[in-house]
Order: C-alpha cells, then structure tokens, then sequence
C-alpha cells in the first residue's frame, strides 16, 4: 500500500456519537506510553507535519481521533489506557469509549494493538487480545521500540509475545518508529485485511 493522502476526519469523544463517514475503519489501541501517535506518523510518512500528536505526557489522545486514509480508509486512533495519573472518572470513560467503540458491528475490519517490545505483555494487554478474540474481530499485534533492543532480546521479545498472547507468529510484527522496521510489514497488513473486505463487498 502506497500513502497519498491523510488527512483528519473527525472525533468522537462520547458513545452513540457517528463517525465522519462510511468508509472501512482499522483501529490502533496500546498505552499511553507504547509508542502510538509516533508509530501512526511514521506508518503514513508524517514525521515532519504530524497527524497524531506526539506528546512527551502520556495519556494525550482522549477521544476516537479518524484519520482518512487514501480517502479508503480510516485509520482510528484509540485512547490509550493505564495511564495512572489521570481521575479513575476518566479512565473509566475512556474504557468505555472504546468498549463501545469495538463492540458495534460491522464497521470495524481490524484492530492492531501495540505492545512495548521492552517489557512483557500486560494483563490490560491480554484482555484486550482476548477480548478482540471473543468479538470476532482480527487483530495484529505490533511490538514497539524495537530498535531499543538487543539482537538476542529481539527474538525473545517476539517469542514471548507469541506465548504470552496466544497468537500464531505471523500477527506479531516487530516495529520501530525510529528506523521504519516492521512499516512496509504492516502496511501490507492492513491492504490485506481491506482487500478482504473490499472482495466481501464485490
């Protein structure tokens, strides 16, 4: 897949809110910390004039943030989770955003869902994987802040994500932001999955 055009959408910043059209969306969920808005900006060679923002304090993206996509798709930019230093109020709508969000049938063709390579997946990271799992919805897992590791950490990393995930090797996809490893990867990633939709829809 070749990046043309990006531009934002839209927001939605409470459920029952509509989206900003009826194109295929593919969602990006982690934590606050992992890497998200960098890994977006990079996916769509925009290191120079960010779409996501990049924010030194985590927890910065508070809403559903659209973003289209080669006017195909919408990339949806999810809140991260497990910030600690925000109101548990906020958490508590935030997670409900988004459980809104993934459980509404049929607009959602995948969901890639990054973990930070440095360090074992989490419980929240499990739950989400599970949780995509029982909804039917594909998932791809993304390790971060791979060129912050060893060449023997690498695969370990991947190994242990494979295992702790109970995902088949293939849905992991070393990244990092930084060198553009892992990019051309997942862009080939989410052509597939709308390749698929667009066959469905034929």
């Amino acid at each position: 897949m070749m990046i043309r055009d990006v531009e934002y959408a839209g927001t939605i910043a409470a459920p029952g809110q509509p989206a900003p059209g009826d194109l295929p969306q593919i969602a990006f969920s982690g934590r606050s910390n992992v890497g998200k808005s960098s890994l977006i900006n990079t996916l769509l060679r925009r290191t120079r004039r960010k779409v996501a923002h990049v924010s030194a304090t985590p927890g910065k993206t508070r809403a559903l943030n659209f973003y289209r996509v080669n006017d195909r798709f919408f990339l949806v930019d999810l809140p991260g989770y497990g910030y600690a230093k925000v109101p548990s109020a906020m958490r508590d709508a935030w997670q409900a955003l988004i459980d809104w969000y993934l459980a509404k049938p049929g607009h959602i063709r995948g969901v890639v869902h990054l973990v930070d390579s440095r360090h074992p997946p989490t419980r929240h990271d499990l739950s989400m994987v599970s949780y995509l799992g029982e909804l039917g919805v594909p998932s791809l897992v993304v390790l971060t802040k791979m060129d912050k590791l060893k060449r023997g950490a690498r695969a370990e990393a991947v190994s242990r994500a494979v295992r702790t995930l109970a995902l088949d090797e293939d849905q992991v996809v070393p990244f990092s932001a930084k060198t553009g490893e892992g990019r051309d990867v997942l862009l080939d990633a989410l052509d597939a999955l709308l390749q698929n939709d667009e066959g469905e829809s034929t």
